[in-house]
């Protein structure tokens, strides 16, 4: 797979490969990433497999790309990802005991930790660290902003930041959306958006209570409505009428029965 990475971006080898870049991939890594999501999520061994495929090729075209620059390899790579593995399991590969999964997550905040003094994480990391070190160091900005939202609030609850109940959260939320209501009264658009930033980010904070995962719980919800909004459709196209031209009460009453 290397040599033939290789090849395609040697002379004479693909046009389109040659041209691409890092930043040009960035859409292709991310796409790849979520076929393989749903590979995963639809339970299919032979679609999962294929992804992974896909996968492994954009790790191999940037480690390609890298090395053409002479800044790193696809061994050098792999080398670093063997050595934090051993590093950060000292339980299997050292003398440390652990008594459950609940230990070796703690550990794993406590080396990343150590890690991040030592200066082995990237360099924005460092420059972070090195300004004041922080609970949220690490966190890339690139996630999802579900995803970035829950674990910012996880990473603060793990340093003593944190509503006390789902109670005490659930009200935030109820205080964030009255906000939100009156900024939008106000009709103030950017203190709407904010107010909406605020109202998302504290609702993302309710699944950590709950021990649930809230983008399963999100796509659970998308998957429903899907779902339901389909038969809707399939119930209006049987009237011979477009959903457009129903009223409000209408459409509640086909939404009711697509249940």
């Amino acid at each position: 797979l290397v040599a033939i990475m290789a090849r395609l971006r040697g002379p004479g080898g693909c046009p389109w490969d040659r041209e691409q870049t890092h930043a040009s991939l960035r859409p292709y890594l991310l796409e790849e990433t979520y076929e393989t999501l749903e590979a995963i999520d639809a339970g299919s061994p032979d679609s999962l497999r294929l992804e992974l495929g896909d996968l492994l090729l954009q790790v191999v075209f940037h480690a390609q790309m890298a090395g053409e620059a002479g800044t790193f390899t696809i061994d050098d790579v792999i080398a670093g990802l063997v050595e934090k593995l051993i590093r950060r399991h000292p339980h299997v590969f050292g003398n440390q005991q652990v008594s459950g999964s609940t230990d070796v997550l703690a550990n794993w905040e406590t080396i990343k930790e150590r890690e991040r003094a030592e200066g082995l994480h990237g360099p924005e990391e460092r420059a972070t660290s090195a300004a004041g070190s922080s609970a949220l160091d690490g966190l890339p900005r690139a996630l999802p902003a579900l995803a970035l939202a829950q674990r910012l609030q996880m990473r603060a609850a793990g340093a003593g930041f944190t509503w006390p109940d789902l109670g005490a959260a659930a009200a935030k939320v109820r205080e964030e959306l009255a906000e939100l209501e009156a900024a939008a009264a106000d009709g103030n658009g950017a203190h709407a958006a904010e107010e909406l930033g605020d109202l998302l980010f504290t609702i993302a904070n309710l699944p950590r209570y709950l021990g649930l995962d809230g983008e399963q719980a999100l796509r659970d919800a998308c998957a429903k409505f899907r779902g339901r909004f389909t038969r809707l459709e399939e119930r209006a196209r049987a009237e011979g009428r477009p959903l457009r031209e129903y009223s409000t009460d209408e459409l509640l009453a086909l939404w009711r029965a697509a249940r």
